[in-house]
């Protein structure tokens, strides 16, 4: 799209949870051709990214893959100079504590087009998923965001510790989990009463949230048992209280647990929804691709012959989609089925038939080469031509059974499942780091594919 050429756009990729990335950030992710990103931007959004476009990671500091400020700046200058469309991923909101500011004013100096794309900021949403609202109308009114890591060029504070310690409102301390110590005992020094109750939030959004509550008088220690590091949003104020009301996240059926998505990748989405919906973290990993039969001909031989066929079987929705792909391919559409009765595996499948204007005659019960030998046998298929579309990699047991109730079977491959090469490296190195708990598959070959990885 021309909307989105030669131009960096400063976007806020949200506190970790995919689900809160904005509907504007998702389409200048999709419309990219370079992505600098950092450790704060959940790699899960870099899925939206076209497979063409180049990937930048810009690390953090104290990591071996940190690229300092200037770098980064040099980079977005270049790349746009050669055309590009560039997305700066910056956690949480650019302009809140992300040094999007810095960036914005460096941009305007070289004369850059760019447009800035707002993020949740983790200074509220993090509070939230913890349970913490951080107003309330009877127990806080104001609510300053405050950052816990100044600049170390500064010759001295500007932080206004008397007016924080007095406020009767909320203080949302970013990136000060290392200055807890300091913050907590300037607080306490200023004024600010030592049994005010606090929480430090640690991977905010994410399924491995962690949330440790005390007051000013015990947090550091609470937080040193607990062994709390960054990246942890702290919360002072008396709204922490509510938070043994209204914790809705962590109490979901799968917080904590990272769930392995081996799904094709056009086909995980939905699943990957229901786990976040249910507090999991979902990791998609496809142990299956979909790729088009070695030879046609069968199927093209089948096609020209449709009228000859009593049933067709549909096995799969990937099934259904190959088979009418392939049917267009020949100038042809739902009226070349006509006369026939379709059988579908499974509900899915015949809702992907339904799209392309057919209604199934035959949906059996169990979803298995069983529940159909059972369906067709009821329908009484002795004498009769059967078409059965699938997946190069099947069990003979339906159409073996068929031919000894009676009917004359084909059987055509319309497509076969391959291992994605390019992810074995990731689940190896997923499961060595102790990262997953749990393990799904939708079909066979998905457990004959993983069990080669």
């Amino acid at each position: 799209m021309a909307e989105f050429r030669s131009k960096v756009y400063l976007v806020g990729a949200g506190p970790g949870d995919p689900g809160l990335l904005t509907l504007r950030g998702k389409a200048c992710l999709q419309e990219a051709d370079v992505v600098l990103y950092d450790h704060l931007a959940n790699p899960a959004l870099l899925d939206y990214v076209s497979p063409e476009a180049e990937r930048i990671y810009v690390g953090r500091r104290g990591c071996g893959t940190y690229r300092p400020q200037d770098e980064i700046n040099q980079l977005m200058l270049d790349k746009v100079r050669e055309g590009k469309c560039v997305v700066r991923l910056k956690g949480g909101d650019p302009f809140v504590f992300g040094r999007g500011g810095e960036e914005a004013e460096w941009i305007v100096e070289h004369r850059i087009p760019f447009e800035v794309v707002p993020g949740v900021t983790s200074a509220t949403a993090v509070p939230a998923y913890a349970g913490i609202p951080v107003t309330h109308r009877t127990l806080a009114s104001t609510v300053a965001f405050i950052t816990g890591h100044e600049d170390p060029d500064k010759d001295e504070t500007v932080l206004e510790w008397p007016r924080f310690a007095a406020a009767d409102g909320t203080l949302v301390f970013l990136m000060g989990v290392k200055n807890l110590p300091m913050i907590v005992s300037r607080l306490i020094e200023e004024g600010k009463a030592a049994d005010t109750p606090v929480a430090l939030v640690r991977w905010g959004t994410y399924a491995k949230q962690h949330t440790v509550v005390g007051t000013l008088r015990d947090i550091v220690d609470r937080a040193k048992a607990a062994d709390i590091r960054p990246p942890t949003v702290v919360v002072v104020g008396e709204v922490v209280r509510l938070r043994e009301q209204l914790n809705w996240f962590e109490t979901q059926p799968l917080f904590g647990k990272r769930v392995l998505v081996t799904r094709a990748k056009d086909q995980a989405s939905e699943l990957s929804e229901l786990i976040r919906a249910q507090g999991g973290e979902p990791i998609e990993c496809p142990a299956i691709d979909f790729v088009p039969p070695d030879d046609w001909a069968e199927v093209d031989e089948a096609i020209e012959q449709l009228a000859t066929y009593h049933w067709l079987v549909l096995t799969s929705v990937n099934g259904v989609k190959a088979f009418m792909q392939r049917l267009w391919y020949h100038g042809r559409d739902a009226r070349a089925l006509a006369g026939l009765q379709v059988c579908c595996i499974g509900p899915r499948t015949a809702e992907e038939v339904k799209r392309f204007g057919i209604e199934a005659d035959l949906v059996p019960d169990t979803f298995q080469a069983e529940g159909v030998l059972d369906g067709l046998k009821r329908a009484g298929v002795s004498g009769q031509r059967v078409l059965l579309a699938r997946a190069a990699q099947a069990r003979e047991i339906l159409p073996e059974e068929l031919e000894r109730s009676g009917a004359v079977v084909r059987v055509v491959k319309v497509y076969r499942t391959v291992v994605p090469a390019i992810e074995r490296d990731r689940v190896q190195q997923l499961f060595r780091d102790h990262l997953i708990d749990v393990v799904t598959f939708a079909s066979s070959s998905t457990v004959r594919n993983f069990f080669q990885l």
